[in-house]
């Protein structure tokens, strides 16, 4: 695993860079993306690359990593919803080529990444408790798209997305490490003083589901973007 620490909007920069060198290789690259708040700035940043670089992301295949249960959702709440805004609204990325996990066809979902050739890259953010997407503590490697109960951490984390932790859906439907990890090229995003702490589990917990994100450290391809803040937590920090 590879971890590249640069000022905040440096590393942002950085990563988007790496995502669009990517789409510059194949223009429809299946890449598996999440809409985590530094997320949303990655690709907002891809956006704005893209078009001084005049890259067309048209063709590229984009598939929400999670997505919350339920239909009645507050307004840019949703994973779907924020990245309509902060992707499909910013470039020539089409709506038709954004995929939203359904918890009524779970095995749907993944099945129809398979049908492309698997993700060509995952952008994948850190919860706080070091979860990936939903994929919470205990979730095995082997999981495909399923349906998760997020835990109360989880909730508290989201809970300003909801006006409320009360208001935060209680499950969360979300892409396994089945087929994240095995995504051609992965890039972690860890941006934040909060998330310092992921960041020191991922890289260097037992590759268990205590902590899902240390399952990354199984591929051969994960690039991690840190800032400053977060790569704190990889000089003398223990992680706890």
């Amino acid at each position: 695993m590879k971890t590249i620490t640069l000022p905040g909007e440096q590393s942002i920069a950085a990563a988007a860079a790496h995502i669009l060198s990517r789409i510059e290789k194949k223009k429809d690259a299946v890449i598996a993306l999440g809409a985590l708040d530094e997320e949303l700035a990655v690709w907002d940043e891809l956006c704005r690359q893209a078009r001084g670089k005049n890259v067309s992301l048209s063709c590229a295949r984009f598939f929400a990593v999670c997505e919350f249960e339920g239909e009645t959702l507050p307004e840019g709440a949703s994973v779907r919803q924020r990245l309509l805004s902060h992707l499909i609204d910013r470039s020539d990325a089409r709506e038709e080529n954004l995929f939203i996990p359904d918890a009524e066809d779970c095995a749907g979902y993944d099945e129809k990444i398979a049908a492309l050739g698997g993700l060509d890259l995952a952008v994948l953010g850190l919860g706080d408790n070091a979860r990936v997407g939903f994929n919470e503590p205990a979730t095995p490697f082997d999981s495909g798209t399923h349906l998760q109960k997020l835990t109360r951490k989880t909730r508290a984390e989201l809970a300003s997305r909801f006006g409320g932790e009360e208001n935060v859906p209680v499950r969360g439907v979300t892409q396994g490490f089945q087929t994240l990890c095995f995504a051609r090229d992965i890039v972690v995003i860890a941006h934040g003083a909060e998330k310092a702490t992921a960041l020191y589990r991922t890289l260097y917990g037992r590759d268990d589901s205590v902590y899902p994100a240390a399952f990354l450290q199984l591929p051969p391809n994960v690039t991690v973007y840190a800032d400053e803040e977060a790569a704190a937590s990889l000089n003398g920090n223990n992680g706890n």
